[in-house]
């Protein structure tokens, strides 16, 4: 029978809207029901486009749901397949691989940065010698460095979206100061996990996507994740992305090249290859699979990783590469991303060893709307939703 045109209308509705979850006792729990209802009413009052969530135990997606769009001006629904880009949750692989060498006795975390990255001698320290700024800083956002990779706004359009070249971050050396005596404080840097990224470019003679592909998404079977751009294969499941404004809602750049800064937030996945490496920070009770993963990274490192280096705000200190936060008398593992209209975050209980995916494929600035249209202040709602139905119990 022939679908008319207002029946294909509510298919793709349905589509777009209804919820997908696993069958499995935590999804049939009152508590993700609960969760979800509050999504799915959240996302629309907040203007989102498309999202997902998961919860994982076990490194395994044991419930999920999407919302929404991928694609609006194709009208394809955000689904199982669905690439996001993950954003800044790279710079938690990167400080990985940098804890990867430190095992292996190729570097220490003592190590100042200068010896790998030593067009760094060119920048200006008022707080002393460029030689007292160590590894150990940069992990953990505490060495004095600027914010955004871009010391200007470039918000023209014949702008690049980031600097395409590591020569381009060497030129604005001369003309960069540190910003606080290092150590001494939390301050988030983009351009500091550059630098460590060039360390291990440095150390290990390859780029810096082959390493982290060799030695950390292909041994966690992340075979559908990838870096800055989008293979051809995939680029048909990699989702847009969106900006909603005072002026309205708009399209951001698709597809775009993140450039030198991919080694802070150039990771693109499905939510299905995320969960393999929360997994990885869940650990696991079986001998093989924990094998596994110590063969990636030992245990006792993340353990150490994730011991706080700075205080960050009331309740959220930093500790190497990750932030640790502390939510309804629960202490999360935690790291967000947002770029180019992706938001973004996982965490993990450390008690529990339970964890949670969300993504969102749209970044509201409007000011006229106030916390209403944020997404920001709806991600923390979220968590706290997750905390509250979840986290808060036991499967």
């Amino acid at each position: 029978m022939k679908q008319t045109a207002t029946n294909k209308t509510l298919v793709v509705f349905l589509m777009c809207f209804m919820t997908f979850m696993v069958k499995h006792p935590s999804a049939q729990s009152a508590g993700w029901e609960a969760f979800v209802a509050k999504y799915r009413a959240a996302l629309p009052k907040h203007a989102i486009v498309g999202s997902s969530v998961a919860w994982v135990e076990n490194g395994a997606i044991t419930a999920k749901a999407h919302f929404g769009l991928r694609d609006r001006a194709a009208n394809l629904p955000v689904n199982d397949d669905t690439i996001f880009h993950w954003a800044s949750i790279t710079k938690t692989f990167n400080a990985i691989g940098i804890m990867q060498l430190r095992d292996r006795g190729l570097i220490k975390l003592s190590d100042p940065i200068v010896k790998y990255v030593p067009e760094l001698r060119k920048v200006h320290n008022p707080f002393g010698s460029m030689n007292d700024i160590t590894i150990k800083q940069l992990l953990s956002h505490s060495a004095g460095f600027r914010a955004g990779t871009w010391p200007w706004a470039g918000d023209k359009p014949w702008q690049p979206f980031e600097p395409p070249s590591w020569e381009q971050l060497v030129a604005m050396m001369p003309y960069t100061e540190v910003e606080f005596a290092p150590g001494t404080k939390y301050s988030y840097s983009n351009p500091g996990y550059v630098y460590l990224g060039r360390v291990i470019e440095d150390v290990m003679q390859e780029p810096w996507e082959t390493y982290i592909d060799k030695e950390i998404l292909r041994p966690l079977g992340m075979t559908r994740a990838f870096f800055d751009q989008a293979p051809t294969f995939l680029r048909g499941d990699k989702s847009h992305s969106y900006f909603v404004t005072d002026e309205g809602e708009v399209e951001a750049p698709f597809d775009f090249d993140t450039g030198i800064t991919t080694m802070n937030g150039g990771l693109n996945a499905p939510v299905s290859d995320l969960a393999k490496y929360v997994g990885l920070l869940q650990g696991s009770a079986d001998a093989a699979t924990q094998a596994r993963y110590d063969r990636i990274i030992k245990r006792s490192t993340l353990e150490e990783m994730w011991t706080p280096v700075v205080p960050v705000s009331a309740g959220v200190s930093m500790g190497l590469g990750y932030f640790l936060e502390a939510h309804g008398g629960r202490d999360f593992v935690a790291h967000s991303g947002g770029q180019n209209g992706f938001i973004s975050h996982f965490y993990v209980d450390r008690a529990s060893r339970k964890g949670a995916i969300i993504a969102f494929n749209t970044q509201t600035e409007s000011k006229r709307l106030g916390d209403a249209r944020n997404t920001r202040a709806l991600d923390a709602a979220m968590r706290d939703a997750l905390v509250e139905h979840l986290f808060a119990h036991r499967y």
